[in-house]
């Protein structure tokens, strides 16, 4: 027999009564005050291209939430499948520096999450489970503890959708399953076929729990509003309006949002850390940008987030100063105020906490960076700015989301959420 409700992290969560699908939409800039030319969804539905979220918006939850700071993909997406900030689940980048083992790593091991996650605990009670990714970085994050096989949990990634097995990812055949060919991992398929793949899975195997997370290309290289962000947000409102006509509950949120960091000539507003630090007189120091990851093109790992570590004799106190007063920077932490302010465990983050304001990006040193695959002007995020997302469900929640997080959306979706009126 099923169980009634299910804990995990010290979270209480209802069995669903229907299947119930919860999407990370990457990078979706929402609308509200500071937004960026709008938001995605809003401008979209503006331009009569996302017909069944204007449906949610006016009869269902349509508000908007908190991400976790530092606003990148792993700790965010972590972050929603444990409920929980990174201080308990210990992905606080897709990139740290292993100060014990004296290297730098992605955040991508298995091993090194720290909690269970809600698709796994459910899993475990009997539930079954489908996790859709578009990138498989975060695949076996998001597979942890699952029973991978078929009719149990399936665990896959668009991007490598064609090496899918049985064995390892609980399903074969998916791109003849799903009709499409494997997509570039720099394009708008790569996400579309995370929807697709989800509706063929909600039609022929219909899991209780199914989580879908995107890819951001089209945010870094398209404001909101814009055609082919229009095009893109319209592909997306087609698949979840059939996962809604198969009576799933859709619960909608995103890692982060998307800032335009450029200046009025297209040219990129970066502050590289490493001269300022040597201005300042050190010479032994490490600074690391947790951005990074195997798909840099679109943004030449620039983000609005870095963490610098310092020789032990280092003054902190003056290193903030000289770093605070750069223009651009938003704010310099130590570490401990940083973990205090964003949930971070204190042992996979360096001395100091650099954010930058919301048209700059941080850099270490211009000659670490290429930023020859950059054709359009920057947009990036992870920082401060890019922390308000979207928090959406196609059911009424009889609560306040403006004081929401991202990671509360499985405990509202499941918890709290009643059927859409009419």
């Amino acid at each position: 027999m099923k169980e009634e409700v299910i804990s995990v992290n010290g979270r209480d969560y209802a069995w669903p009564e229907n299947p119930i699908v919860v999407v990370c939409v990457d990078g979706s800039e929402p609308g509200g005050a500071g937004s960026d030319n709008g938001g995605y969804i809003e401008r979209a539905i503006e331009a009569g291209e996302m017909p069944f979220l204007a449906s949610v918006r006016e009869r269902g939850t349509f508000g908007y939430a908190d991400c976790v700071v530092p606003s990148f993909t792993n700790p965010n997406n972590l972050s929603i499948v444990t409920g929980r900030p990174p201080a308990v689940h210990g992905i606080c980048g897709n990139f740290y520096y292993d100060s014990h083992n004296d290297t730098e790593v992605m955040m991508n091991d298995p091993a090194l999450l720290r909690a269970p996650t809600i698709l796994a605990g459910f899993n475990q009670a009997g539930a079954t489970v489908a996790v859709i990714t578009a990138k498989d970085k975060l695949r076996r994050l998001l597979g942890v503890g699952l029973d991978i096989k078929e009719g149990s949990a399936i665990c896959f990634s668009s991007e490598h959708a064609d090496e899918a097995t049985l064995t390892e990812h609980g399903i074969e055949g998916v791109v003849d399953r799903v009709g499409m060919p494997v997509p570039d991992v720099y394009s708008a398929e790569l996400s579309e076929f995370v929807f697709a793949a989800g509706v063929v899975l909600m039609k022929s195997l219909r899991p209780d729990i199914m989580y879908l997370s995107t890819t951001d290309y089209i945010q870094h290289k398209h404001a909101p509003g814009a055609p082919v962000a229009n095009a893109f947000y319209a592909m997306m409102d087609r698949y979840l309006a059939q996962l809604d006509d198969m009576g799933a509950t859709i619960a909608l949120t995103a890692d982060h949002g998307m800032k335009a960091k450029h200046n009025a000539a297209g040219e990129p507003n970066v502050i590289y850390l490493e001269p300022l630090l040597q201005r300042a007189r050190l010479s032994d120091f490490r600074v690391i940008l947790p951005i990074t990851d195997p798909y840099v093109v679109h943004h030449g790992a620039l983000g609005g987030y870095a963490t610098v570590y310092l020789a032990p004799e280092s003054d902190r106190s003056s290193v903030v100063g000289a770093l605070a007063g750069e223009a651009g920077v938003e704010t310099v932490l130590t570490r401990e105020d940083a973990c205090a302010a964003f949930d971070l465990p204190a042992d996979r983050v360096g001395d100091l906490v650099v954010i930058s304001t919301r048209d700059y990006v941080l850099g270490s040193a211009p000659e670490k960076h290429d930023l020859s695959g950059l054709k359009d002007p920057l947009r990036s995020h992870g920082g401060l700015s890019e922390q308000r997302v979207p928090f959406i469900v196609n059911r009424r929640i009889d609560i306040e989301t403006e004081d929401c997080r991202n990671f509360d959306i499985f405990s509202h979706a499941l918890n709290h959420a009643q059927e859409m009126s009419s």
